[in-house]
């Protein structure tokens, strides 16, 4: 069984959470009885699990990204309002 990241795991939500734990117990098993079959089944289940915790983790880099490049812009807003009092 793939485990998910660390990023991942800490957005899923406790219910989340549970379930995914639970699932891969699951598939812990089902691969220690060699029934890769069954346990590839419960991959599946456990990757569609994870994707609105990716989804959360894609926005928070989305915002990350906003936030510098408002950092950004207002830092090259200030040099150049100083700049311009130097040049008066």
């Amino acid at each position: 069984m793939r485990h998910c990241s660390v990023q991942v795991r800490g957005l899923l939500t406790r219910e989340e959470l549970d379930r995914y734990n639970a699932l891969m117990e699951v598939g812990g098993f089902l691969e220690s009885q060699t029934r890769y079959d069954l346990a590839y089944t419960v991959q599946r289940e456990v990757d569609l699990l994870i994707m609105p915790a990716i989804e959360r983790l894609k926005e928070k880099s989305r915002q990350r990204d906003r936030d510098t490049e408002a950092y950004l812009n207002s830092k090259a807003a200030s040099r150049e309002a100083k700049e311009d009092e130097e040049k008066d």
